[in-house]
């Protein structure tokens, strides 16, 4: 007999009702449930190994989430018309959820685990991220998985000066704050988003707001495992731990790595002297176990002895910075690494620059492109084109590693998706031309690349020219706490983003918040410590704006010569017609004699052209001819006309592109011609000047003569005819 399905409904921000179900889809998995909200219906699962592979000593989660274009009634727009690999949104949904997650399994946890998420159906008002973690952690919630707490995410956006939480798509257009929180019932742990400046107080605020819908959403997963049944976890198999070889260790390299700790060494230095002594520990080890020469250690007692080592190093740093008060490159907890910051650095890209902080290097380059460049962001129930690209790139010599190059990881597109939201903040509106697309290279990394990456986009973008207002600048915030006693961290090192208990990115301009990034590895973060984080970020982040300021203070007046030229211009859509020409024509003639690129749509009930090249002049004289097709002629008003053909009693002439009219024969001079031969002929350019229009026929009459100094009793010219 099938089972009944179980759910539970609550509601969420303004009395939207949000409904879980389990008992009814793939119920082969540990743990399955539905998520819906109005038409949105996300399907998550969970399923977990019983053992771990032989040898495992690492936790292995993944976490996929999927929009399945049938959701929203579509058929997907690539060759083979099915979905492919995960697109950026879906690879950036899917570290929400797992970031959020992964700390709340045991740390002896070995099994695999597999969640996957997926977009069943979709509702063009309901965002599915805010949705995702909420399903994947019930998924969870009703299988007996060993994670430890439950979790939820939810968005809350300011819109009006009021925050809201889990807003509708139309209404996330007038926000000013936009940010997802994840968290348990009792702690915050994991933040990320956007803001145009907000302060800090404002962020405190919203983590607060979003915390309390958090722990209605725990309490509905919690009361689901319960009508379902489920009691306890699975049993798993916890790795041995020999206590006897950890006190060896300890006893042998605890003080040795404290020295090297302590010696305010660069990363590679570092390293090799933990090798040093790693290799020292092995060779003692094997006189402690009594191991004849030339033979090796027990691989089972040389495999601990290396885990007990590593787990030394991170106890035996922690342990200094939080006594001791000193990192590991010899700065205090607050001081940023050395700057040197360059622009115009390459010649050949229209913007560049090197930002070098420490050890962690960034080239970054901007190019600027037309509408026709646009990037379409596409997900299941929306496409839309965007304007500006920021992409981050982790070659593996950043690190002094050898790897196989592949496409973009996780990593990589998080890192750049941070550091686009934050440059966004500070880019010019809708009317800017240019499509504009930001490459990060990182060059060496030793921790917050993602940071340098924003430092180095805000100057490679001032570099060319974009009218950036101000400066963004980004800083990488460390926590390690034990004991009551805690101690936050500026500008942290790659090792100390492992060792330490959060990873926290605040970008920003001297006015306020532009992006947020925060990973939160332990339970009880108070908002006291997170004000002296925020607080310690603004110093650091304006420490760092200062010297990006004294690089470049204003961005360039202009694009560099080399860059292309854009103009933006709106016209009367009633014009776009004539813009065009029949078939084309009058475009296709302005593109081939300007050598320009002129694109034209119909936006906002009227014309928008943009016009591209590679040469001023070339743009100038693209703009006065759009300009002239478009404008109106006015009775008084003097024009540069072209003789277009040559009559007996007169001249057609072209005095505004499209618009033609008669120069009279006795309109030409003030003496009187019988013929037009040797005084004008086809291509002559004159200036003529607009003295009406026939009335029935509506046709322009010009006049040269009137230009022209009258000679004192000469004959005037005959009259028209």
């Amino acid at each position: 007999m099938l089972s009944q399905p179980i759910n539970v409904t609550f509601e969420v921000g303004s009395g939207r009702q949000v409904t879980i179900e389990t008992g009814k889809l793939a119920r082969q998995a540990d743990g399955s449930v539905t998520v819906r909200q109005g038409n949105c219906i996300i399907l998550a699962t969970a399923v977990a190994n019983k053992e771990p592979k032989e040898g495992q000593s690492f936790f292995p989660l993944t976490v996929d989430y999927q929009e399945k274009f049938a959701s929203a009634g579509r058929i997907p727009g690539s060759f083979f018309k099915r979905e492919s690999k995960l697109n950026d949104y879906e690879v950036l949904t899917s570290r929400l959820i797992d970031r959020a997650l992964r700390p709340l399994f045991p740390e002896d946890y070995f099994c695999d685990v597999q969640i996957l998420v997926t977009l069943m159906s979709s509702d063009p008002e309901v965002m599915p991220d805010a949705l995702a973690c909420l399903a994947a952690s019930a998924a969870l919630a009703v299988s007996d998985i060993p994670i430890q707490e439950y979790i939820s995410e939810v968005r809350v956006a300011r819109i009006d000066g009021q925050f809201v939480v889990n807003p509708y798509r139309s209404e996330l257009a007038k926000a000013d704050m936009d940010f997802i929180i994840g968290a348990t019932q009792k702690n915050i742990m994991m933040v990320e988003g956007e803001s145009k400046e907000c302060l800090e107080e404002d962020l405190i605020k919203a983590i607060e707001i979003a915390h309390e819908a958090v722990k209605i959403q725990v309490e509905a997963q919690e009361k689901l495992r319960q009508l379902k049944g489920v009691t306890g976890k699975r049993e798993y198999a916890k790795p041995d731990v020999d206590e006897a070889l950890k006190a060896k260790v300890e006893g042998f390299a605890k003080d040795k790595v404290y020295a090297v700790a302590k010696g305010a060494l660069a990363k590679h230095d570092r390293s090799d002297k933990f090798d040093e002594i790693g290799t020292e520990l092995m060779e003692w080890l094997k006189q402690e176990y009594n191991v004849a020469e030339g033979e090796s250690l027990d691989e089972k007692v040389k495999k601990q002895a290396k885990g007990f080592y590593s787990d030394l190093q991170y106890y035996v740093v922690r342990d200094m910075i939080l006594n001791d008060r000193v990192r590991l490159d010899g700065r205090g907890l607050e001081d940023v690494r050395p700057l040197a910051m360059e622009i115009d650095v390459l010649p050949s890209p229209h913007g560049a620059a090197l930002f070098t902080r420490g050890e962690t290097q960034s080239i970054t380059t901007v190019t600027l492109g037309t509408p026709l460049d646009e990037l379409l962001v596409e997900s299941a129930a929306n496409s839309e084109y965007t304007k500006f690209i920021l992409h981050y790139n982790f070659p593996p010599f950043s690190t002094g590693e050898v790897k196989m190059m592949r496409g973009p990881g996780r990593r990589e597109v998080g890192h750049g998706n941070l550091a686009m939201r934050s440059l966004k903040q500070m880019m010019p509106g809708d009317d800017f031309p240019y499509t504009v697309r930001v490459v990060s290279d990182i060059l060496e990394s030793n921790g917050s690349s993602s940071m340098a990456t924003v430092c180095a986009g805000s100057l490679a973008l001032m570099d060319a020219g974009i009218p950036m207002p101000k400066h963004v600048s980004g800083v990488a915030m460390g926590l390690i706490t034990k004991d009551g006693k805690f101690a936050v961290l500026t500008d942290i090192l790659g090792d100390e983003d492992h060792l330490g208990d959060m990873d926290f990115k605040v970008t920003g301009t001297r006015e306020g918040i532009c992006g947020v990034q925060m990973d939160i590895k332990v339970d009880g973060l108070s908002m006291d410590i997170m004000r002296q984080a925020l607080q310690q970020a603004n110093r650091g982040r304006l420490h760092i704006l200062d010297a990006m300021y004294n690089t470049i203070d204003a961005a360039r007046s202009d694009v560099k010569p080399h860059a292309p030229r854009m103009v933006k211009l709106f016209i009367d859509k009633e014009f776009i017609g004539a813009v065009i020409g029949p078939g084309g024509k009058v475009i296709q003639e302005m593109q081939r004699e300007t050598g320009t690129t002129i694109n034209i749509e119909e936006k906002n009930n009227q014309g928008e052209v943009s016009i591209f090249g590679t040469k001023k002049e070339s743009v100038d004289k693209a703009v006065s001819w759009i300009k002239g097709i478009t404008a109106q002629p006015t009775v008084g008003d003097t024009y540069e006309a072209t003789v277009k053909s040559i009559q007996p009693y007169g001249a057609f002439v072209e005095f505004l592109p499209g618009k033609q009219g008669l120069l009279h024969i006795s309109e030409v001079s003030w003496k009187r011609l019988e013929t037009l031969e040797g005084v004008l002929k086809e291509g002559d350019v004159v200036k003529v000047k607009l003295t009406g229009t026939d009335p029935k026929s509506g046709k322009f009459k010009l006049s040269r003569k009137i230009l022209l100094p009258k000679p004192e009793g000469q004959q005037t010219s005959r009259p028209q005819e």
